[in-house]
């Protein structure tokens, strides 16, 4: 679940407290209690019984809770089995467990595939 490069956990809201206002980190942020506000990290995860309201731009986001509003991630969103959003993703990969729900629209952006063009043998020839 986490990279090998950054395998830690920076950020937490643990299950009992409540959060209101902006995150701005590097690394992982992890959620499991209430949070009101928009959030900017490189992995976000919000467990069974979080709750999130707002925004969320990042990497990869994996939604156990409930999720309202908007997620922008340039990896991956996974909703689990657990996991309900209600709002839009931008995102180039989505996963939805049986169980999970999304009601919203989906935005998946495809990777721009470089075309190299090599010479025929008549240029080369030449």
């Amino acid at each position: 679940m986490f990279l090998k490069n950054n395998n830690k956990l920076e950020s937490l809201v643990g299950s009992n407290s409540e959060f209101k206002g902006d995150v701005t980190t590097q690394g992982t942020l992890r959620i499991d209690g209430n949070f009101n506000g928009n959030v900017m990290a490189d992995w976000v995860i919000l467990g069974g019984k979080s709750s999130f309201q707002g925004e969320i731009k990042a990497r990869n986001v994996v939604i156990g809770g409930r999720v309202d509003g908007n997620i922008f991630a340039s990896e991956c969103v996974d909703i689990k089995s657990s996991g309900q959003l209600f709002g839009d993703i931008h995102t180039r990969k989505l996963s939805i467990a049986e169980g999970g729900l999304f009601e919203g629209r989906s935005h998946i952006h495809k990777d721009d595939t470089k075309v190299i063009d090599f010479p025929g043998k008549e240029a080369t020839a030449k």
